[in-house]
């Protein structure tokens, strides 16, 4: 029988902890400092408390980062949106299974604009509201703690989630992304692998210190490798 090879856990800076007075620098940081993807949370004041940024910021940073852009949005309703920020330079777009009564409609947008399309769900919200779309999936995002700012606790109990998720995944026979977004940390980083994590989405855990190198190291070595 043939070795199975190691597969790396994916992490995601996410740009809402970065310093917004110096986002071209930071981008460029962080891409040095090896990160897979660039994780966006474009946030509304009226789905989640808080009003982050929009296609245009995108826009500015594309031309300086050559990481995956993992757009976020954390808006209602999405679909009006959706072509901005494809134009704009996301090469990821997740939609919030909450945010509007079409779900099916929202991701085959995504497809058509040729991007790859996401669903993210609140703590609230329960593993089986996605089973309905995992044919049009390529990323699956959990909310680890309630949306709309960063720097809080991770929820343990969405460990259980998503760990009933990657079986629900795994019985696809999809590459689907299962991602963990919110109060990631070296500390919860192995606990999210085990379960089934593939992509870790960390803000303050890397902005908020002085080596990003060094922070997006500890994700990963926190995390126990899995196989393929």
């Amino acid at each position: 029988m043939p070795a199975k090879t190691p597969v790396r856990t994916i992490v995601a800076p996410s740009l809402l902890s970065a310093d917004f007075a110096r986002l071209k620098e930071e981008v460029t940081a962080i891409e040095q400092a090896s990160a897979d993807w660039l994780h966006l949370d474009v946030m509304d004041g009226h789905f989640v408390p808080n009003i982050s940024f929009g296609p245009l910021v995108l826009r500015a940073l594309r031309a300086h980062c050559g990481l995956p852009f993992d757009v976020h949005l954390m808006i209602a309703p999405a679909d009006p949106y959706l072509a901005a920020f494809a134009e704009a330079g996301a090469d990821h777009i997740s939609v919030h299974a909450e945010a509007g009564s079409h779900l099916h409609r929202s991701l085959q947008a995504i497809r058509a604009l040729g991007r790859k399309a996401g669903v993210a769900i609140n703590p609230a919200t329960p593993a089986l509201a996605v089973a309905p779309v995992l044919d049009l999936v390529d990323i699956v995002l959990v909310m680890t703690v309630n949306p709309g700012f960063g720097g809080q606790t991770f929820l343990l109990s969405q460990l259980a989630k998503i760990a009933a998720l990657r079986a629900m995944i795994q019985e696809t026979g999809r590459p689907i992304a299962l991602v963990a977004d919110g109060g990631i940390t070296p500390a919860v980083a192995g606990a999210l692998r085990a379960a089934g994590t593939d992509v870790l989405v960390a803000g303050t855990a890397v902005f908020g210190t002085a080596d990003y190198a060094g922070a997006i190291a500890a994700l990963r070595e926190q995390s126990p490798e899995g196989t393929a």
